[in-house]
C-alpha cells in the first residue's frame, strides 16, 4: 500500500467524530483533533479515494413521518444461482433499505420500512414475493430498535 494511503490515529480520530455528527465543519474537527482544517479536508479527500468514507447521509426518525413499520424478511431462494437476478429485482422495490447475502438458514435478509401493516402486506405479497427465483419468505416486524449506532474506530 502507498505511504500516502496508510491510515493513522488522525485519521481514526476525524473519521469518529464525523461519525458521530457529520453536519460539523472541517474548522470544528480540525479544532477537536488539533490540526489544521486543511488537513482534515486532504485526510477526507484521501479517504474518499481509498473507499472508506462513501458519502454521508441523514438519519431520520421514519414514524414521525408516517412510515411506522420496521420489518426483516429472510428470503429463501429456489438456487443460489439466481442470486444476481434476485437481487436486481429487490433493488427495484424502494421500501427495502437494506439488503444482505447471508449464511445460516436464509439466502438474503432484507430490511423494509412501511408506513403501516397494510403497506407491508401489499410489498411482500405484490412486490417481493412473485419474484422469480423466491422460494419462500419469513417476516419479522420490529417492535422497537434498541441500539443503532457506529462501531467506535479506535
Amino acid at each position: 500500500m502507498d505511504k500516502n494511503l496508510e491510515i493513522d490515529n488522525v485519521d481514526l480520530k476525524i473519521l469518529q467524530i464525523l461519525m458521530t455528527d457529520a453536519t460539523l465543519a472541517y474548522t470544528e474537527v480540525a479544532k477537536r483533533v488539533f490540526v489544521s482544517d486543511a488537513t482534515v479536508h486532504v485526510r477526507m479527500k484521501k479517504l474518499k479515494e481509498m473507499g472508506i468514507v462513501l458519502g454521508s447521509q441523514l438519519t431520520l426518525d421514519y414514524s414521525k413521518l408516517g412510515w411506522d413499520i420496521k420489518a426483516f424478511v429472510g428470503i429463501y431462494l429456489d438456487r443460489s444461482s439466481l442470486y444476481d437476478d434476485v437481487v436486481a429485482e429487490l433493488g427495484k422495490i424502494v421500501e427495502i433499505v437494506e439488503l444482505n447475502y447471508t449464511t445460516g438458514s436464509y439466502s438474503m435478509f432484507a430490511k423494509l420500512i412501511c408506513r403501516d401493516t397494510q403497506h407491508l402486506r401489499a410489498v411482500l405479497h405484490d412486490k417481493l414475493q412473485p419474484i422469480r427465483g423466491i422460494q419462500r419468505t419469513e417476516t419479522l416486524i420490529s417492535l422497537e430498535e434498541s441500539v443503532s449506532r457506529n462501531i467506535q474506530l479506535s
